[in-house]
């Protein structure tokens, strides 16, 4: 049995047309990811997860969160390979990608689509 067997896809986002405010707190969830990191999705999923008239809200600010703890993941990588100098490239690949991410996921859910990030460890199901 090989270590890909156990990973599975991400799941499926809310069905349905998303309200104008569920919206627009996706889209701070995704932001908030670029000044704050996994702080500000953080507070949005604990204040709304229990809220089950906002599924778009919760659904999108655990994806933001599950990034953004990935992100961290990746800083601390390249602030540990600093000392072999690829760490430096790699901060800023992470910077980057981080981004260009969260710019990308908040237009998608302003528009209310659900945005998947690519390469995300889901730790938050």
């Amino acid at each position: 049995m090989s270590d890909f067997d156990n990973v599975t896809a991400p799941p499926p986002a809310p069905a349905g047309e998303a309200p104008s405010d569920q919206r627009t707190m996706a889209l701070v969830a995704h932001i908030l990811g670029i000044f704050t990191g996994f702080i500000g999705a953080l507070i949005i999923w604990l204040v709304n997860k229990d809220d089950s008239s906002k599924p778009f809200v919760v659904d999108q600010s655990k994806e933001a969160l599950n990034f953004q703890i990935t992100v961290m993941i990746a800083y601390i990588i390249s602030s540990i390979l600093v000392v072999v100098l690829i760490g430096t490239l790699m901060l800023a690949a992470v910077w980057v990608a981080n981004l260009v991410l969260c710019i990308l996921a908040a237009v998608k859910a302003n528009n209310g689509e659900a945005y998947r990030y690519p390469f995300t460890l889901r730790l938050i199901k």
